[in-house]
């Protein structure tokens, strides 16, 4: 007997974890606009759009500031493939998963991995930094400004000094601070910064924005040996995106619709506002969930509002709560990852699903998943406590 296949036909999910975020649907009509092909004068312009927008958003007047055809990893190899050759030495700080991804991709680059160890939940401390850069030599150091695994949301700017005393250049993950906090490239003194499309922008996963300096450009022209990724050369990729337009590969036409429309969204609201209603969603969501007897994870004056680690408490099952969660409330919210598997569960607010609706929802769900595990909350306590925070901020 033939095998039949039905429509597609996925639950409609609250999107709350870690990535991807709910899309807004100005953003899924822009995708089903009719292609066109990726050399057309129509798309040209479409891809100048975006890339003038996404200036805005890194803060920035790099002129090579576009998307990598690739989710958020693909931009972290395209920074690190490009900026190292074999026998450079990188620094390269780690508290948490994605330093230690930074870290693999820049072995295989065959780089001399420094590493700044911290633990996970805590920022990196700048003079950890400084101490790895005395005497090393460094050609970069790589840093995650927003750690999705734990919640941390890294200070930037003494960093970034220490690096310039240095001559060094640095390396930023904004996978999930770009589009919600602040990223100020060329404030902060940032070379090399990397982000992807299905957090904070709120775009369906499949393109990576990066930014680089002159600086990187200078450093890709007077690169001894090729890239060792064909795909991810941007020596070949600027030309497809600069006035040339030489083709390199067929560009994902869909994404880039759905991307310059985010964007357009981001525009409209204006990034002041936008920061401030993550912030403000966020701190609501925090006094609902102590308030509620939970614990925060990630340090206190250094957590990512778009990304809210929560630990999990004694003698409730992390697994049980986020399958309730799912099964009764469509709300997906995310697990632990690495040593903080069923310790920790993160809570996305993230773009287009930050907002005061869902810091509610998640509050009074999480309340009933929770107490049906036998642990003690006071009936409605997280809600309040919300509530007090949005009403404070009218």
């Amino acid at each position: 007997m033939t095998k039949t296949y039905g429509e597609l036909n996925p639950g409609e999910r609250v999107l709350l974890g870690p990535g991807p975020s709910n899309v807004h649907p100005r953003v899924l009509k822009a995708m089903a606009t009719p292609l066109v092909g990726h050399l057309d004068p129509d798309f040209l312009e479409i891809m100048n759009d975006t890339m003038e927008l996404l200036r805005e958003v890194f803060q920035t007047k790099n002129t090579l500031t576009i998307p990598m055809s690739g989710t958020g990893s693909a931009g972290m190899e395209t920074a690190l493939v490009n900026l190292l050759e074999p026998g450079d030495k990188a620094v390269v700080c780690i508290n948490g998963l994605f330093g230690q991804r930074m870290a693999d991709i820049a072995e295989r680059c065959g780089a001399q991995v420094i590493t700044v160890e911290g633990e996970w939940g805590r920022i990196i401390e700048p003079e950890s930094v400084e101490d790895a850069l005395k005497g090393s030599g460094a050609k970069l150091v790589a840093i995650v400004h927003a750690e999705t695994s734990t919640g941390v949301k890294q200070p930037i700017e003494e960093i970034s000094r220490i690096v310039k005393n240095y001559d060094a250049l640095l390396l930023v993950d904004a996978v999930t601070s770009l589009g919600g906090v602040e990223v100020k490239v060329d404030e902060w003194g940032i070379d090399a910064c990397y982000s992807g499309t299905q957090k904070c922008l709120s775009c369906p996963p499949g393109l990576s924005p990066v930014t680089f300096s002159d600086r990187v450009m200078e450093v890709l022209r007077t690169r001894k040996t090729k890239v060792q990724s064909w795909y991810l050369d941007l020596t070949m990729i600027q030309n497809y995106w600069g006035k040339e337009r030489f083709y390199h590969h067929t560009a994902p036409i869909s994404m880039i619709y759905a991307l310059r429309e985010s964007l357009r969204i981001i525009h409209e609201e204006g990034l002041k506002n936008r920061f401030k209603r993550h912030i403000t969603n966020s701190n609501a969501l925090v006094a609902g969930i102590e308030a509620m007897g939970l614990e925060m994870f990630a340090q206190e004056g250094h957590r990512l509002p778009s990304l809210n680690a929560v630990k999990v408490p004694e003698g409730v099952d992390d697994v049980k709560v986020r399958k309730y969660l799912l099964e009764r409330f469509n709300i997906e919210i995310g697990g632990g990852l690495g040593d903080l598997k069923g310790k920790i569960w993160r809570i996305g607010l993230m773009g287009h699903s930050s907002t005061k609706n869902n810091v509610f929802l998640v509050l009074s769900a999480l309340e009933s998943a929770l107490r049906a595990q036998g642990f003690s909350i006071r009936p409605g306590a997280g809600v309040a406590a919300a509530n007090e925070v949005f009403s404070k901020d009218l």
